[in-house]
């Protein structure tokens, strides 16, 4: 059995997930699989994994951009490659894992995504990524979104039967409810839940400022995620200020430049608006971006006179304007 676990871009109770299946699968062997996507292996130790599992399963780190390991699936009708690591393709049954909240394109986290692309390699991922540039693909659309249609029919690919349990976060980042089942009929429940939970609307304005919690500040890649849910707010020739420390830096520049900002959030703003940049990054580095550098929120919206709204956990968000 395969139990797949989010890696540590995202904040969730991976080891009450594995205590809770353990309980009710105490006697079969365990494979656990940590579903990076495109980001690369991850600190198993900052996951959560509860000892004994530790060191009685057997732990697969997955890396997208390595080929060891893949299978190949097909093709979706959409054009994307299916290569999943086979530990999911030859399981006896696999366990997906995650916590429903809103997704900038895929409409929600969680669901299939544990499987692909969490288990996928980078290069398909990448190609179903694009698929973030059309209309349907926004937060808090699940049917007639292509992103996650596309993904279904990734996953439909897999040989083997998987199930799900998944938490439904609050915009407290806190699960409130939880789903399992049919992978599709479960997802779906918890997404309606979810839906109504995270939905804010909200006046639009000319100055946007918002925000987020680690780990989705740790770096402009995940802070991209902010931005996508704030734009719905911003006004024609206004400026959304991106207040997150980067500990991080800005992560792979060409990723973050062509395939997240330039299809993915830039189309998304009205026009004439811009973004810029509140963080821990020097002036260089923010330049070799496609956002503005600002030393403080002050000197960002110093020139764009006008109401201000601000938006905390920005990117846990379904935000529509009300005028």
């Amino acid at each position: 059995m395969t139990v797949i676990i989010s890696d540590q871009t995202r904040d969730e109770p991976r080891g009450a997930f594995l205590a809770a299946l353990q309980k009710r699968l105490p006697s079969v062997d365990w494979t656990i699989a940590i579903a990076t996507g495109t980001h690369g292996p991850a600190e198993v130790s900052a996951l959560g994994i509860p000892d004994d599992l530790l060191a009685s399963s057997r732990i697969v780190n997955h890396d997208g951009h390595r080929g060891t390991d893949l299978v190949d699936l097909g093709i979706t009708s959409r054009g994307t490659p299916v290569r999943l690591h086979r530990c999911a393709v030859e399981a006896d049954l696999v366990i997906a894992t995650g916590c429903i909240r809103p997704h900038y394109f895929a409409g929600f986290g969680a669901g299939v995504k544990a499987i692909f692309p969490g288990l996928g390699e980078a290069a398909a991922i990448r190609t179903n990524h694009a698929l973030k540039a059309a209309p349907g693909s926004r937060a808090g659309i699940v049917d007639g979104n292509p992103c996650r249609e596309d993904l279904i029919e990734a996953v439909d690919l897999l040989p083997c039967p998987a199930f799900l349990l998944n938490g439904i976060c609050a915009p407290d980042g806190a699960i409130h409810a939880a789903v399992s089942g049919d992978l599709a009929l479960a997802f779906r429940s918890g997404a309606d839940t979810a839906r109504s939970w995270f939905t804010v609307r909200g006046p639009s304005a000319p100055v946007v400022i918002a925000s987020d919690v680690l780990p989705v500040t740790a770096s402009l890649y995940q802070a991209a995620k902010i931005a996508a849910a704030s734009v719905p707010l911003l006004q024609p020739g206004g400026i959304l200020v991106l207040v997150a420390e980067c500990p991080e830096g800005i992560g792979p520049k060409v990723v973050v430049n062509e395939a997240i900002f330039r299809i993915g959030i830039l189309p998304r703003l009205p026009p004439g608006a811009r973004i810029a940049l509140v963080s821990g990054l020097p002036a260089n580095e923010v330049a070799c971006t496609l956002v503005e550098f600002a030393a403080s929120v002050g000197d960002a919206i110093r020139d764009t006179p006008g109401e201000v709204v601000i938006v905390p956990r920005a990117s846990q968000l379904i935000l529509e304007a009300t005028s």
